[in-house]
């Protein structure tokens, strides 16, 4: 033992330990010395000194005070094991006598411990004094005053492991030089440790012990780990010798780091939480983190294999914007390593600004913010139609009690006069308001608020006379503020308030003070003082089918009864009854100009076209022309002046498709050849929307140096040439491939001209960039309801059109098929199927559109595909209209329905309430005027039967639950009423849907 303890002795101190703690615990009265010699002379040729623990309760059985006062000690006898007893011979008393020091009477045992502690002292410089929990705290004082009269610089310390907090707390506070921590039994990851070390800190010098567990097995790191940590999260360490000798490199860089710890006493904050595979600690030097001149990082890599650190945005929060982090605290950390950075304190930003104080009194006094409706990201429109009303809120605040004022100021944009109305103010801050839009086009509109000194006077004159307070120095305030204001008043003005004035001379007549005839001329001759005004919002104001409109889209080239003949302008003529009928009022056709013959495309999208094929109308341009062209097998422009004419005598739109690409035939190619991009090779890239190609499509370079501005002013020139032909709709096919800044332009060019042109964006990409189209210009989008088929996905993505930020200029076309999309639920759902769509899409969006042949059900997929098979994109489809099984009569119901009914006119009224069943859509559409409410249920399941409890909105009508209500089906005519809130229903792939009406009174 005493060769291996010389061997070894020299590592610690040669790792910078200072003492060596002999942790055989002794009792005070042992016969044999605490320390044995041959540690003492070690340990000082070590250059160590000792200290060594001892168990201040522990006496010996035989000990006088244990026979002078038994109820003070437990006894504990120590047996002679499984050896008979000899009767003959007495019985010599062996064992163990613990002292009870909690008792009053214990201060007698004090002196005798001391005292046979005293003679141990000139062996060890410190003592680790055990069992002190069991000393009351006046005793221990007592006990350590003795010891130090023995020897001034002993170091007396003690453990606070099972401690609770306040009795640690108290222990720290007796006069012992420091404690030992908790930190053995430490994860390093759990709260409690700086729990622990907060609450004791201030007391004294808290040391870590390194733990059998946390070095336990035969991996150097962890144990190095095991010290370090001790070392930077402590004022002082204890670790084991044989930790030391295994990490000797690691049991040195923890005596430095000691030396850290102990400069860093000050408070300690946790920065990661508990399960970060890397913990991060901070601790201050002095007291408080917030005004520590630097502070001490630790980073403790937990795993045994390399770490990432915590991240800037994890570590920098936690300190306080304190201190300045070096680079390299954010390096990975290596398994078991322990990471101690010493912070100091950074340097704030300070603004180099000039504040001016009396720049800073012009500022404005009054607060005019969230101003709403109000569209982000740049000067952009809110989205209206003529006729609605605008609702305006906006906080409206200032300093102080004083009465405010506001109103809403609005003009159309080619007037001077801003119109007027008075804002309602209610609590918190919130005011509201409403203007008309009476014509087509843009409008503007701003809040302007004031300091109301008169309104303000008024109010608080009111509340005096009912308290009984009022005197007459109020009543002469209120004079001199209507004899200011008839002096800055023109004459007729002035004469009326100076007659008010003269009223109000004897200051006593209150009914005078609060007439609202004098508020009224008050108003007119305030001046408004501290008037503020918020920035202007735009409003565009468009025709009513920019928000409410159903369409219904056909290829003009297949309103034919033979598949060899190509249909044309006149043939669409006679389809148009049969559309009206259905209750369409926009038909829409795909590319009407010429389309060319180079890489033309087959049926199916073959990429081989037979003589006879028509090709894709999106290949745009022959020898015939191009975007201003008419393809020549459906008529001429003649033929398609009288189809504008025919639709209108049968209230329908024509729409055409504006589609920004080229046939390679198309003539701009050779007259314009420096608005593409060509290759190398001289050829140039065909269109492509990955995993589709379009061999047949070229497009445009709009950043060609050729292409500014010819392009642009030939593609605008193009949408102003159908307008003059009588086409003020366009659906623009792919926008957000096409560059924004040419849509603004483009739209806001053709709308100053023409208000009640309308372009909808056919854009099924990003939510962003669909609302930036919408933002810049487009009147309408097509929309992801086309893939929304459950319960769930439906209720979240019209939440989110209706009460978020696009609700203000996002217009939701529903358009339930397109060419291009065949939507899976189509493919497989069946006619139920097709009816559930419609329902949907008539019901819960202003705007519904319909490709033909959805009224027939078709949805022959191209296997694996979302197209359709033998599409109409490349050849001519011939149908017939009245085949058995079509859902003509749902589609002319619904469409008759949102004619009649305002509350279908609009998704933004879309009330979603509780059906107690996941296949079940139901939800409300209150009208305008809240008369009555439209309720739509749905089922989404077309293959199964399904019902549901659901709950009528009886609330919205002031009737309880009890109460009963008038329903009218849409459907069927019918009427009766519900009774209570709640109601069953079934519904059934043969009826999936229903539609009602409810109001208040005998019946709906």
């Amino acid at each position: 033992m005493g060769e291996t303890l010389a061997a070894q002795l020299p590592i610690a101190a040669q790792a910078g330990f200072d003492a060596l703690l002999w942790k055989q615990k002794g009792s005070p009265f042992a016969r044999e010395r605490l320390v044995p010699d041959f540690v003492i002379t070690q340990a000082g040729d070590a250059g160590l000194a000792v200290w060594t623990e001892v168990d201040v309760t522990h006496f010996p059985i035989d000990h006088a005070l244990v026979e002078a006062h038994p109820a003070l000690f437990a006894i504990r006898h120590m047996g002679s094991g499984d050896a008979p007893i000899d009767p003959r011979r007495t019985k010599r008393a062996t064992g163990l006598a613990r002292a009870r020091m909690r008792q009053k009477e214990a201060g007698v045992l004090v002196e005798a411990i001391a005292k046979a502690l005293i003679p141990s002292l000139k062996d060890v410089s410190g003592l680790r004094l055990l069992g002190v929990d069991r000393l009351r705290p006046e005793l221990l004082t007592q006990l350590l005053q003795l010891l130090r009269e023995a020897r001034a610089d002993i170091q007396l310390f003690a453990d606070i492991a099972n401690m609770q907090r306040e009795d640690a707390v108290a222990l720290g506070r007796s006069g012992l030089d420091f404690l030992v921590s908790s930190y053995a039994w430490w994860d390093y990851r759990a709260a409690w440790f700086a729990e622990e070390t907060e609450a004791l800190r201030g007391t004294v010098p808290i040391v870590a012990e390194t733990g059998a567990g946390q070095i336990r097995g035969d991996n150097p790191a962890a144990i190095g780990r095991s010290m370090m940590a001790a070392a930077a999260l402590s004022d002082g360490m204890i670790a084991p010798l044989g930790a030391i000798r295994a990490a000797p490199e690691a049991a040195k860089r923890a005596s430095e780091i000691s030396a850290l710890g102990a400069r860093h006493g000050g408070e300690m904050r946790r920065l990661t939480g508990s399960g970060s595979p890397v913990v991060a600690w901070l601790r201050a030097k002095g007291g408080d983190l917030r005004t520590a001149q630097s502070a001490h990082l630790v980073l403790i890599n937990t795993a045994e294999d390399t770490q990432d650190a915590p991240s800037r945005e994890v570590l920098l929060p936690g300190l306080g914007g304190r201190f300045a982090m070096p680079e390299n605290a954010f390096a990975s950390l290596t398994g078991c390593e322990v990471r101690s950075c010493v912070l100091e304190s950074a340097a704030p930003i300070l603004d180099s600004a000039d504040w001016d104080v009396a720049a800073g009194a012009r500022e404005p006094r009054l607060v005019v913010e969230e101003v709403n409706p109000r569209v982000e990201g740049g000067a952009f429109p809110v989205k209206r139609v003529v006729g609605d009303t605008v609702s305006v809120t906006a906080k409206v605040f200032a300093d102080g009690h004083e009465q405010l004022a506001a109103e809403i100021e609005w003009r159309a944009v080619d007037g001077e006069a801003w119109n007027r109305v008075r804002m309602a103010q209610h609590p918190n801050d919130d005011w509201t308001g409403a203007f008309p839009l009476e014509r087509m086009g843009r409008h503007e509109f701003r809040v302007t608020a004031w300091l109301d000194r008169f309104g303000g006077f008024q109010r608080d004159f009111r509340k005096k006379l009912a308290a009984g307070v009022a005197q007459k120095v109020d009543h002469a305030e209120g004079r001199r503020l209507v004899e200011r204001a008839a002096q800055r008043s023109d004459k007729p003005l002035r004469e009326k308030l100076e007659s008010w004035a003269k009223r109000l001379a004897s200051d006593t007549d209150s009914e005078a003070l609060l007439s609202i005839e004098l508020g009224d001329l008050m108003d007119q001759a305030d001046d408004r003082p501290h008037l503020l005004s918020s920035p202007v919002q735009l409003v565009d104001a468009e025709r009513l089918q920019a928000g409410f409109s159903s369409w219904y889209e056909l290829f003009p080239r297949s309103e034919t009864r033979d598949p060899a003949r190509h249909g044309t302008f006149r043939d669409v003529i006679e389809r148009l009854p049969a559309i009206q009928a259905m209750g369409f009022d926009t038909l829409y056709f795909p590319p009407i100009h010429p389309i060319g013959r180079a890489n033309r495309k087959g049926p199916n999208n073959s990429l081989e076209a037979g003589e006879t094929d028509p090709g894709s109308p999106y290949a745009i341009g022959s020898k015939d022309g191009g975007h201003t062209a008419i393809h020549p097998e459906l008529g001429s422009f003649e033929d398609f002046k009288a189809l504008i004419d025919a639709a209108h005598e049968h209230a329908l739109e024509i729409a055409l498709d504006f589609a920004i690409q080229c046939s390679p035939d198309h003539p701009w190619l050779k007259e314009h050849p420096d608005w593409f991009d060509w290759r190398p090779d001289g050829s140039i890239k065909y269109a492509e929307n990955p995993p589709k190609k379009y061999q047949d499509i070229v497009n445009v370079d709009f950043y060609q140096d050729g292409a500014i501005p010819g392009l642009w002013l030939a593609l605008r020139d193009a949408v102003l040439f159908w307008i003059d032909h009588g086409v003020k709709t366009f659906r623009v096919d792919n926008p957000h491939t096409k560059p924004l800044p040419f849509w603004e332009w483009m739209i806001g060019d053709v709308r100053a001209k023409h208000p009640d042109a309308i372009f909808l964006a056919e854009a099924f990409t990003r939510p962003a960039m669909m609302y930036r189209l919408a933002k810049i210009g487009f009147s309408q989008s097509y929309t992801y309801f086309t893939w929304r088929d459950h319960k769930a996905e439906l209720t979240d993505y019209i939440v989110g059109l209706t009460q978020t930020a696009p609700r203000e200029f996002y217009r939701p076309h529903f358009f339930v098929n397109t060419p291009d999309i065949n939507p899976p639920f189509l493919q497989t759902s069946g006619r139920p199927g097709f009816r559930i769509r419609t329902a949907l899409a008539a019901t819960l969006s202003g705007l519904m559109g319909v490709y033909s042949g959805f009224e027939l059900c078709e949805a022959a997929p191209v296997p694996g595909k979302e197209e359709y098979l033998d599409s109409e994109k490349y050849q001519i489809r011939v149908r017939d209209w009245d085949q058995p099984g079509n859902i003509v009569a749902d589609i002319t119901l619904f469409n008759r329905l949102r004619r009649s009914h305002p509350a279908l006119q609009t998704h933004l009224n879309t009330r979603f309430l509780t059906a107690h069943n996941e296949a079940i859509l139901y939800y409300a559409k209150p009208s305008p005027d809240g008369s009555d409410i439209i309720l739509v249920m749905v089922s989404l399941d077309p293959h199964h039967a399904q019902s549901a409890g659901f709950e009528i909105p009886l609330w919205e009508f002031g009737i309880g639950d009890d109460g009963s209500i008038g329903v009218e089906d849409l459907a069927s005519g019918g009427k009766f009423r519900w009774w209570g809130k709640w109601q069953h229903i079934g519904l059934d792939p043969s009826e999936p849907y229903r539609i009602w009406r409810i109001a208040p009174g005998a019946d709906a």
